[in-house]
């Protein structure tokens, strides 16, 4: 590959940058998902907005942790010991805040179930990220053999 096709260290520095702000905004649409859900359950029809700031800061900083400390884990091919571990810690930072912040009023059979359904996210977005990357990795292989089709002998398909 000639250098003008690699990647700058800013376009690498870039694109983690908008994962890490899509994960994020995925992250804390789960969070405050189960925050709403557990409002409606009490009779409550407002959320608080100190509380959605929390929620919004402990998703992009875990989300930086995910990325820059476990290797994007939710990414990963498969979920193996340090994928595990990163699972794990983000999990139990979650239920943390979650508990000493007060997003569901300190009870902490809620915070069990929070942390179950942090779990469940995280397994969730791990099955969709991982069929995306099968669905790239088809469309690409099309595209490459429609390319060889309208160019023969210029390039050799991966698998040859």
């Amino acid at each position: 590959m000639d250098k003008k096709n690699k990647l700058s260290l800013w376009e690498r520095y870039l694109t983690r940058e908008i994962g890490i702000e899509f994960k994020s905004c995925l992250y804390f649409f789960a969070v405050l998902f189960f925050y709403c859900v557990y409002k409606l359950v009490c009779g409550v029809y407002e959320a608080g907005i100190l509380h959605m700031s929390e929620m919004i800061l402990a998703c992009y900083l875990i989300g930086y942790l995910q990325v820059y400390g476990f290797n994007n884990f939710d990414e990963a091919d498969s979920l193996r010991g340090r994928e595990w571990l990163g699972v794990g810690v983000c999990t139990v930072l979650y239920t943390l805040l979650s508990y000493f912040l007060g997003w569901f009023d300190k009870k902490l059979w809620l915070s069990g179930v929070f942390t179950a359904y942090i779990l469940l996210v995280y397994f969730c977005v791990f099955l969709i990220y991982r069929a995306k990357r099968r669905i790239d990795d088809k469309i690409l292989n099309e595209d490459l053999r429609l390319f060889q089709a309208e160019h023969p002998g210029k390039v050799q398909d991966k698998d040859e």
